[in-house]
């Protein structure tokens, strides 16, 4: 079992959800992606999604597409996301998932992608840009070596494709839960609580959403029926707020454990 799929079931077990934050690799600089990996873990994040710094970000609005500039500037690439994974297994056991592009995995080669991803101790890959069908190499490779797939259901899935998806994620299944890309939304869509019940149908595997969600009342909201809930460019708009300041670390820190909040106090 791999540590995303455990730290699912120890939260089933315990009757809570799973809060999952990203940020991008990088930004803005490597140093500061670690501590703030592990300041997060201190704040109650249960699994982190690295985001791998790319040039054309297809899923991710203005607040991220910034911050994967800020990071390629520094020359931050794919092998170096994977090295600071290596660095941080020294010091952490907490599930992290990198979030790519096609295009710098292929450029890399697939193999060596997953053997490296593995060894380093990197627990789950999402790219928005793979549909599982056209993803069955990687997906083969990653099932031998023991990496999670984690493919993304959209509101416009299909219920054929929601099946596909359902059928080869691991660890969890990604529910988008607008059409559009990554940012921060005032109110979340209606149709997000019928199309979670809708995927139920169809599996077992944990569902978690993400897209638009910046608050802890809209954590609270989705942790209500998700078994996940993803905050990213909140997150990566609270680095971008406190650039050259000593304190970042502390007070992305301090905003994370205000969103946890609402994942852990439900009731």
């Amino acid at each position: 079992m791999s540590r995303i799929a455990e730290k699912f079931e120890q939260l089933r077990k315990k009757e809570e959800k799973a809060f999952i934050a990203f940020i991008t690799a990088g930004d803005p600089d490597l140093i500061t992606t670690k501590s703030l990996v592990l300041e997060l873990e201190q704040r109650g994040v249960d699994i982190i999604e690295l985001g791998v710094p790319f040039s054309d970000p297809l899923a991710d609005g203005p607040t991220i597409q910034a911050a994967s500039e800020r990071a390629l500037k520094n020359k931050v690439r794919l092998k170096d996301v994977l090295g600071l994974v290596k660095d941080l297994r020294r010091e952490t056991e907490i599930p992290l998932a990198l979030l790519t592009y096609y295009n710098p995995v292929y450029k890399y080669g697939l193999e060596r992608f997953v053997k490296e991803a593995v060894k380093g101790g990197v627990d789950g890959v999402i790219i928005p840009d793979l549909p599982p069908e056209e993803g069955k190499d990687l997906r083969s490779l990653a099932q031998k070596m023991g990496l999670d797939t984690i493919f993304l259901v959209a509101p416009t899935s299909t219920l054929k494709r929601i099946k596909l998806v359902a059928r080869y994620s691991s660890g969890f299944i990604y529910y988008v839960s607008l059409t559009g890309v990554t940012g921060v939304r005032e109110r979340l869509a209606e149709a997000i609580k019928p199309t979670i019940t809708k995927i139920r149908r169809f599996t077992l595997k944990p569902i978690a959403v993400g897209f638009g969600i910046s608050n802890p009342k809209q954590v609270r909201e989705i942790a209500s029926f998700a078994d996940g809930v993803i905050v990213g460019s909140a997150i990566v708009r609270k680095v971008e707020e406190n650039l050259g300041h000593k304190g970042l670390v502390r007070e992305v820190g301090k905003f994370v454990e205000e969103l946890v909040a609402g994942i852990r106090d439900r009731e």
